[in-house]
């Protein structure tokens, strides 16, 4: 005797939307009224209760859009990814009993599970996050928003990615600025695409604009651009990290220092260039006006400030970049025009990125805990899943002064 593997006959319905060359299911007790996604159409309504192996059963109904679905063979070399139907083919149980199993449900006898799991794994099944979304209003996905992925941004994932063992969620790591000229409100646009269907909750890293607090997508930002305002924020001390490299600088004897600040809009920019004056002005030194340069935390926006530092016959004898990559270059500039470092130029920078180490000479800076930064911003969007958007606040994390050789005392005059 067959085992259908379902004990309970609810009047279910299991809705296959195609989106994109992909199907989606996913169940619902009115196919009538399913849920709708742009550029979707409903290919097939299959049976609760059906026999095994059918994909519409008696009072069923199905609509076709502008094609009708293909067979498997078809859709494998199409999409390259089985559906539920698929797995309910060649386990030789329904589709709801399929659902059933993929999503935990009871009713289904252990040796059907069993026979449908194996099924699940030679045909590599995966039901889609969209579909996840639709069935249970959630995905148990974190998205991590960046603008590009570059050094700062890497190691604030590693740190994430690190955090997420053990949780039960998944990431989802999503750039929203590749390859557009304006920046400013990418962030807008990325979770307009991913929140509340893709994604649980999300952490930004430095957004451009102060965001809304989105209805039930807790939002963590990492060093944004507007400081620690909106939703709940992790940074470090930028403040207290600036006064450190310039106090570094003054104690091994320099006076003219130079400085190579971020873009202008950023409030870590703005904090780690007032750090700088206030460490000059206790130490009864008055900031050259012409040696303080914007940068905009970027090598080739970096490159004619540094020229303009470096070439002038009064040129200082050490400069304070505010990010390391900014600092890095310096390095390379002072080298091309023939200036060793640090006999004749001291650069200090800002993050401790790991090309902070493996340049030449290696670069003294001021370390962020981007790790602990990463990590401690996915722990306060799982509380704020889990616990409410109380769980949310703002943490500043401290930053430490890490010496290696591209700093010395000025040669003798």
């Amino acid at each position: 005797m067959t085992d259908y593997g379902s004990v309970d006959q609810e009047p279910r319905r299991t809705v296959t939307v195609k989106s994109n060359g992909f199907d989606i299911d996913f169940e619902t007790d009115r196919p009538d009224r399913h849920t709708t996604l742009p550029g979707c159409t409903v290919s097939s309504v299959h049976s609760g209760t059906g026999l095994p192996g059918s994909t519409a059963g008696p009072g069923d109904s199905v609509t076709n859009g502008p094609e009708a679905p293909e067979p498997f063979a078809t859709q494998e070399r199409a999409t390259g990814r089985a559906t539920i139907t698929d797995v309910a083919r060649v386990a030789g149980v329904s589709v709801a009993t399929v659902s059933k199993v993929v999503n935990g449900r009871y009713g289904v006898a252990a040796a059907t599970a069993e026979r449908v799991l194996g099924v699940v794994a030679d045909l590599g099944y995966e039901s889609s996050l969209v579909a996840r979304s639709l069935r249970r209003r959630q995905t148990n996905v974190i998205g991590v928003l960046v603008a590009e992925f570059e050094p700062f941004s890497t190691e604030l994932l590693k740190g994430i990615s690190a955090g997420i063992t053990g949780t039960g969620y998944e990431l989802l790591a999503y750039c929203g600025d590749a390859g557009r000229s304006d920046h400013v409100g990418w962030e807008r646009r990325s979770l307009s695409r991913l929140a509340g269907t893709l994604i649980d909750g999300v952490v930004i890293v430095t957004p451009t604009l102060a965001l809304p607090v989105h209805e039930g997508v807790p939002i963590v930002a990492i060093d944004p651009h507007t400081g620690p305002t909106g939703p709940a924020t992790v940074d470090s001390d930028n403040l207290g990290g600036a006064r450190t490299a310039t106090e570094h600088l003054i104690g091994l004897g320099h006076t003219r220092i130079g400085y190579l600040g971020g873009r202008a809009d950023l409030e870590s920019a703005r904090l780690r260039e007032l750090g700088f004056r206030e460490a000059m002005q206790a130490a009864g030194l008055t900031p050259d006006p012409s040696l303080v340069l914007e940068g905009g935390y970027r090598p080739d926006r970096s490159d004619r400030p540094t020229h303009d530092l470096l070439e002038r016959p009064d040129r200082p004898t050490a400069v304070f970049a505010a990010n390391d990559l900014s600092a890095i270059h310096v390095i390379e500039v002072a080298q091309e025009l023939g200036l060793r470092v640090p006999e004749d130029l001291s650069v200090i920078g800002f993050d401790d990125v790991p090309e902070a180490a493996g340049s030449t000479p290696p670069l003294t800076t001021i370390a962020q805990s981007l790790h602990e930064m990463g990590a401690e911003a996915l722990r306060m969007v799982i509380a704020m899943l889990e616990s409410g958007p109380s769980a949310g606040h703002h943490t500043r994390l401290p930053t430490r002064l890490v010496q290696r050789a591209s700093t010395a005392p000025p040669a003798a005059a």
